[in-house]
């Protein structure tokens, strides 16, 4: 239903019109800019808005504006301002989704949220691994019966080598490897775990 249909005369006599009006043309805003809009028609010289009652009273000069002059220019006024309302609001959805994607973006720009990030990342690549690692020992089975406990251990240290590779992914492609004697603490580290882990590999005799 066109919003022009709502405006339901009520009252005509010669120069005066009462309208029944939409509760959304009541607001302040809306019912001063449909008065001022009103009174810059040429013949009317007074208008007035009820807001409480929902009523539109026009008074105007007949013989410089007749009524269907001023109904006509009445509905152009009221579709304007109904244009208008729409793009306000559409304006305001816009600025309120705008705003929370530059929280968002705040948010996910925080240290603190780039390093839970990242710290998220390792662990479910970490878990991504440790299930491809537990499909691999699954098909060992036979050691499994044999000896559970070394089965268990060498798994256990087979996600935490590739927890701390992933965690020093960086530094060892950017840092220790074009600078190697710069970083021998941390290469000799690598070394040794490389070491107990080839060591806890040996079957036992």
């Amino acid at each position: 239903m066109a919003i022009q249909k709502q405006f339901v005369l009520r009252y005509r006599d010669e120069g005066h019109l009462r309208f029944e009006i939409p509760a959304q043309f009541c607001d302040v805003a809306t019912a001063n800019a449909l008065s001022s809009a009103l009174l810059a028609v040429e013949g009317v010289y007074r208008v007035q808005v009820y807001r409480s009652q929902q009523k539109l009273v026009i008074r105007y000069v007949e013989t410089t504006c007749d009524f269907k002059t001023l109904a006509k220019q009445l509905f152009q006024i009221i579709s304007d301002l109904e244009q208008k309302k729409q793009r306000d609001s559409q304006s305001l959805v816009t600025l309120a989704a705008k705003s929370k994607s530059n929280l968002k973006d705040k948010v996910k720009n925080l240290k603190i949220s780039k390093w839970f990030a990242e710290k998220y990342t390792d662990g479910k690549e970490t878990v991504q691994a440790a299930k491809i690692l537990t499909k691999v020992g699954l098909k060992k089975n036979k050691a499994l019966v044999q000896d559970p406990e070394k089965a268990v251990i060498d798994f256990l240290n087979d996600v935490l080598v590739l927890f701390l590779i992933r965690m020093h992914w960086d530094h060892i492609t950017k840092q220790w490897i074009p600078n190697p004697f710069k970083y021998r603490n941390e290469w000799a580290a690598v070394f040794y775990m490389l070491f107990l882990l080839m060591r806890s590999r040996k079957p036992k005799k």
